[in-house]
């Protein structure tokens, strides 16, 4: 059974909070969030983006995971253990319920370059979408056929109002005329707690079973999801191959999205907060043969060979 942690009585709910959903069982990565970019699980860059963003008032991980939580407590992580979910956003949910705040960004654990920016716009758009809006999504425009093509990238297309129309992992819309402008979403949303809870109450519809892109949930139960562009050019590790090419470009990384420790404060799971630890050994990226730190108990090296990657302990 899932390990619980209850608001403590009196607690002041917070503004705005990242929640990381974090689990081991993805089909075309198993362990995905303990593989190791850099000399941290990949998790921790993600968490690292979250206290980056100006608006929040914390970031925490969900898992259902016992080795994922072992993780958080040895880096001073603060993670909330839920139970099983069909989706990221259902594990959100959960969290929702039981750590009070005015709003959820939910920041998929497999974006490591994720723009801090792009979390903040979020955030603030939240406060502004149209009524009956039950979700904001971020979106960037897509300007590599490859990735136009790849099955892994979920495309969406959007109405004049701004509200996503189809997601798919196909290439939509069909360019049967001019090429047209092809749209990115990222794994980021935002919700209200009302909204995730409305979320859990609906059932999986046969688009978000084919597809795998939870917030079809929404759309084919006729409600709004407002798409917010951002500028991001971030790459989201699915596979492998996606974590040795994110491994080449931590060594060019640099400024906002360096892997430099971040002041901020992280979201505890009594409800309390703390400061976030600064790093002191990461305060810029160094070259693969520089990183010499080995992974923590549980943590996953994966090391490229020959250009193709391949994971080993």
């Amino acid at each position: 059974m899932a390990a619980t942690t209850a608001q403590p009585t009196g607690a002041k709910p917070r503004r705005h909070i990242a929640v990381i959903p974090c689990r081991w069982g993805a089909s075309r990565f198993p362990g995905k969030p303990l593989a190791v970019l850099g000399d941290k699980p990949l998790f921790w860059h993600v968490h690292q983006r979250c206290l980056e963003a100006k608006r929040l008032d914390g970031a925490i991980v969900a898992t259902d995971d016992e080795r994922i939580e072992a993780a958080c407590r040895q880096l001073g992580i603060e993670c909330i253990r839920t139970g099983e979910h069909l989706t990221g956003t259902d594990r959100v949910a959960e969290v929702a319920e039981r750590l009070p705040a005015e709003a959820y960004i939910n920041v998929q654990g497999d974006e490591p370059f994720i723009s801090p920016t792009a979390i903040d716009d979020v955030s603030e758009a939240l406060e502004y979408t149209p009524p009956g809006t039950l979700a904001v999504n971020a979106y960037t425009e897509l300007v590599d056929v490859g990735a136009v093509l790849d099955h892994n990238v979920v495309k969406v297309v959007v109405t004049a109002r701004g509200e996503a129309l189809m997601f798919s992992r196909q290439p939509i819309p069909y360019p049967r005329g001019d090429r047209p402008k092809y749209l990115r979403q990222l794994g980021l949303y935002g919700f209200t707690g009302s909204a995730l809870q409305r979320f859990r109450q609906l059932q999986q519809g046969p688009l978000e079973r084919a597809e795998g892109v939870e917030m079809l949930r929404f759309v084919e139960h006729g409600h709004a999801v407002h798409m917010v562009p951002v500028l991001d050019d971030g790459v989201a590790v699915d596979t492998p191959e996606d974590l040795a090419r994110a491994e080449r470009l931590l060594d060019q990384y640099d400024g906002a999205v360096s892997t430099r420790g971040t002041a901020g404060r992280s979201a505890r799971c009594d409800g309390s907060t703390s400061p976030a630890t600064r790093d002191q050994s990461l305060e810029s990226p160094r070259s693969h043969s520089q990183r010499t730190a080995a992974p923590g108990p549980g943590l996953r090296r994966s090391r490229t060979v020959s250009g193709s990657c391949c994971s080993g302990c």
